[in-house]
């Protein structure tokens, strides 16, 4: 086992005072529990999928909302290999001393599965909408829906990712001109 060593102040944890290891372990953690929360839902939304078409009311289903539905299938499927994906992943790569990129890979999983729960859930819903009151309101859902968890799962953590400062690279401080340089 090799030692670790403390990060500085250009490794992105100021005043934590762990090593890489300690903050890749923190960080897994923190993306898992994140993951238990999307998890449960994509779970009951994946079961509710498999179930629809052994209800009578999905022979009378229109071509539009077979589609809705096999969109809304397939993107539950979709958001559940990304969520289990970084707990199997682990098993296999365990004690192999690649738990960073460990990390990295799977934060771009909860990004994938994320996007795939939106669909899934704007499908879904919009299919059951037009299956109870047809016309337009299911694609003023669909919409408004699409936008809520754009909105709230990526746009906005964009921007607030834009506007903070990074802390994974801060920038250094300013010292003053170069030596030799009187400012003229």
């Amino acid at each position: 086992m090799h030692a670790a060593t403390p990060l500085g102040p250009d490794t992105g944890a100021p005043g934590r005072g762990e090593t890489a290891e300690q903050r890749a372990d923190r960080n897994f953690v923190e993306l898992l529990q994140g993951f238990r929360v999307a998890v449960t839902g994509v779970q009951v939304l994946f079961a509710f999928l498999l179930t629809v078409p052994f209800s009578e009311a999905f022979a009378t289903l229109s071509h539009t909302d077979r589609l809705l539905y096999m969109i809304a299938l397939g993107a539950a499927a979709v958001a559940s290999i990304c969520y289990i994906a970084p707990a199997a992943q682990h098993r296999i790569l365990f004690r192999r001393g690649v738990k960073e990129p460990l990390v990295h890979r799977s934060n771009v999983y909860g990004i994938l599965g994320g996007i795939a729960l939106v669909i899934s859930m704007t499908a879904a819903t919009v299919m059951v909408v037009d299956y109870l009151y047809g016309g337009a309101v299911p694609l003023l859902v669909g919409a408004a829906l699409a936008l809520l968890g754009g909105w709230a799962w990526f746009l906005q953590p964009l921007l607030s990712r834009h506007r903070a400062r990074d802390v994974t690279c801060p920038t250094p401080p300013a010292t003053g001109p170069p030596p030799g340089d009187d400012g003229n």
